[in-house]
């Protein structure tokens, strides 16, 4: 339209029309043109985004039409949209919900002059977008001059509210790294990862820090220094909300799923794990009479304490009657509801309520009161963030001295020189037996009795079980056992940190307290214990107490490649799947290993092209991919893999001693 073109509105409906005239056209009027070049569709977001902001701002740029004819060059009555399907769209979409009426009148312009493919090619590529630093910005003003918050500017512009929120962090970047990002020096995804603290100094710091690496998770490491994850147990033990009314603050990522961010003040959080944990160990201890009660991070170990376990107690007769009583009452519904899959509401809360109350009772053990009076417990905070109470230790000051030893048999006499006054003796009456006799007349009942015993393989299997118990539940001080068979078991907590919170090293140490207090509280008891056990039961003690005796640790300073090789023999016999107990971290393996073996081991997991998509980083981040990339793939190293079955292997030392090197 000429510039000095007074601008006529008309109404639709008139004739004549001229380029650059502005006709008000209804919403239901309006058509796409058939000679629009663009041919993939408007998306549906964008579709919200112009129909949002119509709602509130109005067409601001009026679509350009011509009028549509039939066969004969008769007008119809209708428009076609040659630049503005977009605009077109989103008033269908207001007109749809009824936020404004299907002949709602649209101001638009008139182009008969032009050729509508063309022009509206130049429409869709002769134009600057906005840069991203300018929209940033711009929305950082929409909310501190204007005062909106991130759902108000997301509804004026048919945008997500957390959208909003990371562009309003990212408007908030160190200006100086804003500079950078408009001269293409950053890039977006860099830009993002300094967003994900407003701390200006922070930002430039780490950007002067790092040299040629700027890749995005190592400026979010950088930034996230010195924090702690919400994923660490401290966290999710303490809570984001108790940390937070502490005066703790917690750093989070608009544009990653950061697991709930980092809690920033690592002394605070400590302060506040400790601090319940030590709350929880003294209820407990009040509540429960021990002696002592203390708060650790970690499982105790390797102190000097010796451990007692509760032990099967006898009820009062009214828990007996009221448990019979609950327990009837729970058959008799089950007989009764059995065959209807829906339970009315009052059945199922009957059910619930039984449940309740009878695990209310216990399982029917307690620790002895001499035991608790003496003795004390931790509370550890597991890897899962649930703290755990572990009771019945007991410090060595604490512990009951053993009774000595009898002396010797009151027929036996010490000393070789009895036997030669044996016979002048004689009319003394009883005289002791000599020393020498003694040991004669038990040497011949102990060949006799292994004799006996390898007639009996049930016994026998009794007698090394016995053994095995007396080594692993009660005192190295008691000696109760007449087979000469000791376990011992190594201590594996100095070669593997953490490794009693492993899946193996709980799951022991359940099986192990569930068989403790089953015990007999004294070790002469232990025998009558083992030989009532019927012949599982048996066997399932029997493979606890072996199992605690394994040893397959390999050690330079100590080799043993036919051991090994029996590990091997035994780990295929049970058919053991590391995969389930171990995972490669950066703390549990690719953090400790040359790059070297990080590409090794994506490239066996993942695959070739993966592990040389890494092998250019820092072995810092080059660890912290490859972890997210093995993630889930099962992989493992070599000394963890299921070992080659003994029948293929020629020389079982020699290929133990070949893998050790």
């Amino acid at each position: 339209m000429n510039a000095h073109t007074p601008i006529e509105i008309v109404a639709a409906q008139e004739g004549g029309l001229q380029t650059g005239a502005i006709v008000l056209v209804a919403v239901n009027k309006l058509k796409p043109s058939p000679r629009n070049a663009r041919r993939t569709p408007h998306g549906e977001a964008a579709i919200e985004a112009l129909a949002a902001s119509i709602a509130v701002k109005g067409v601001l740029q009026a679509p350009v039409v011509e009028p549509e004819t039939d066969a004969e060059g008769v007008p119809t009555g209708f428009y076609l949209v040659t630049i503005g399907e977009g605009r077109r769209l989103a008033l269908v979409s207001l007109a749809q919900r009824k936020l404004i009426g299907k002949a709602e009148p649209v101001r638009c312009v008139v182009d008969l002059s032009h050729d509508p493919h063309e022009i509206n090619l130049d429409e869709n590529v002769t134009r600057t977008a906005m840069h991203p630093a300018d929209q940033f910005e711009a929305f950082r003003r929409l909310a501190e001059e204007r005062g909106f918050s991130a759902e108000e500017i997301g509804a004026r512009f048919g945008v997500s509210a957390q959208l909003v929120r990371q562009r309003l962090r990212l408007g908030a970047v160190s200006p100086k790294l804003m500079g950078l990002y408009r001269e293409g020096e950053l890039t977006l995804d860099q830009l993002m990862a300094f967003a994900i603290s407003e701390d200006h100094a922070r930002q430039e710091q780490v950007y002067d820090l790092l040299t040629w690496n700027k890749a995005p998770h190592t400026i979010r490491r950088a930034m996230t220094e010195e924090k702690v994850s919400a994923a660490d147990r401290r966290a999710i033990f303490v809570g984001a909300e108790a940390y937070g009314e502490a005066g703790g603050t917690i750093l989070r990522d608009l544009f990653t799923e950061d697991g709930g961010g980092w809690f920033e003040d690592v002394g605070l959080l400590d302060k506040l794990a400790w601090n319940k944990l030590a709350l929880l160990a003294e209820d407990t201890r009040s509540a429960e009479g021990w002696l002592w009660a203390e708060a650790r991070l970690d499982y105790p170990r390797a102190e000097g304490l010796a451990r007692v376990y509760p032990h099967p107690a006898e009820r009062p007769e009214a828990d007996k009657v009221r448990m019979d009583a609950l327990s009837e009452e729970y058959d008799a519904l089950v007989s009764q509801w059995d065959s209807v899959e829906d339970l009315p509401e009052e059945v199922a809360a009957r059910f619930d309520d039984i449940d309740a109350e009878l695990e209310a009772f216990g399982d029917g053990t307690a620790y002895a009161p001499d035991e608790i009076a003496r003795g004390g417990l931790f509370v550890v905070l597991g890897v899962d963030g649930v703290a755990r109470i572990e009771r019945g230790f007991i410090r060595p000051e604490d512990q009951v001295q053993p009774d000595p030893e009898p002396d010797a048999d009151p027929d036996a006499e010490q000393g070789p020189e009895r036997e030669a006054d044996a016979a002048e003796e004689e009319d003394e009456g009883l005289a002791p037996l000599s020393e020498r006799l003694v040991l004669d007349l038990t040497a011949q009942r102990t060949a006799a009795l292994r004799d006996a015993l390898a007639g009996k393989p049930d016994i026998a299997l009794a007698a090394v079980t016995h053994a095995l118990v007396v080594g692993v539940f009660y005192s190295p001080h008691d000696r109760a056992g007449c087979l000469e068979i000791k376990l011992t078991s190594a201590l594996l907590d100095g070669h593997a940190d953490g490794i009693g919170e492993s899946p193996a090293g709980r799951s022991i140490e359940e099986r192990h307290s569930r068989w403790a207090s089953r015990m007999p509280q004294t070790v002469a008891e232990a025998w009558a214990f083992v030989a009532g056990l019927g012949g599982m039961e048996v066997l399932d003690l029997l493979a606890h107490c072996a199992s605690l005796s394994v040893n397959a640790l390999r050690a330079t300073w100590d080799r043993k490649p036919m051991v090994w090789a029996q590990a091997d023999a035994l780990a295929q016999a049970v058919g053991l799947d590391m995969g389930g107990y171990w995972t490669p971290t950066v703390a549990s393996y690719l953090g400790r290993v040359t790059k070297a073996r990080i590409a090794e081991a994506v490239g066996e997991g993942v695959s070739a092209e993966a592990a040389a998509r890494i092998e250019g980083l820092k072995k810092p981040e080059m660890a912290s991919e490859a972890e997210a990339l093995l993630a889930g793939t099962g992989w493992l190293p070599s000394l963890l893999r299921a070992p080659q079955p003994v029948a293929e292997v020629a020389d079982p030392e020699a290929a133990a001693t070949e893998e050790a090197a």
